[in-house]
């Protein structure tokens, strides 16, 4: 379990936000002034850190400070100050983001969960198809596809629904968030870009064409 260490002297805002983080599935620690809250992100072995700027005894910028003396644990900054400078300074000491008081609850998990994907890009294969989403990369028996966004964009989606037959208009949707316009051919164009550079990698075809209905990304491997 994804353990998250809270640096805050706002004790109530930190009983609510470890409530709300364990029922998302944290394990949570707390702690509400900056020496033991220091302590705390080096001995304790936490996965993030969320970290207030106005605490007691060391304020934010002297913990993070700390921490990136002796970790890397990721440190997403917590404050009510609104100052352009104080995020700048935060960044600039090796913060990982900074989010400004009052913020929504799901937005901060939001970017906990970005933050962790980051740190830790996942892998997805099918066949001889490899995708990482974080690093926007492909690869195609072992070999890195020079994709556009776009063509990122169709692959993924096929990729998600492997094995499916894809309408065009999904893929339009999901890729591009519109709908397909009549006579509108660039999903083809962008199919068969990725054919023609999966192609130069290995002839076994991948992505089968159903005249008139769509896509399928095949999932046996070649």
């Amino acid at each position: 379990m994804t353990k998250i260490l809270i640096i805050d002297d706002d004790t109530s805002l930190c009983e609510l936000l470890g409530d709300y983080l364990k029922g998302n599935g944290f394990d949570v620690a707390l702690a509400h002034d900056g020496p033991s809250g220091l302590a705390q992100a080096l001995g304790g072995s936490p996965d993030l850190v969320l970290l207030d700027v106005m605490l007691p005894g060391l304020d934010g910028f002297g913990v993070l400070k700390g921490i990136r003396q002796k970790s890397q644990v990721p440190v997403l900054m917590l404050t009510a100050r609104g100052d352009e400078v104080d995020r700048v300074l935060g960044l600039e000491l090796g913060a990982d983001d900074y989010v400004a008081k009052p913020f929504s609850h799901r937005e901060l998990v939001a970017r906990i969960q970005a933050i962790l994907r980051r740190l830790n890009p996942v892998t997805q294969a099918v066949g001889a198809l490899d995708l990482q989403p974080e690093r926007l990369e492909v690869r195609y028996h072992g070999a890195l596809l020079d994709l556009t966004a776009a063509e990122f964009r169709v692959l993924a989606v096929l990729f998600e629904r492997s094995g499916e037959v894809v309408s065009k208009e999904d893929i339009c949707q999901q890729a591009f968030g519109r709908r397909l316009q009549p006579f509108d051919r660039h999903i083809d164009i962008h199919v068969s870009h990725i054919r023609k550079k999966m192609a130069d990698v290995s002839p076994d075809p991948v992505i089968r064409t159903l005249r008139g209905v769509g896509y399928q990304l095949i999932t046996e491997s070649p």
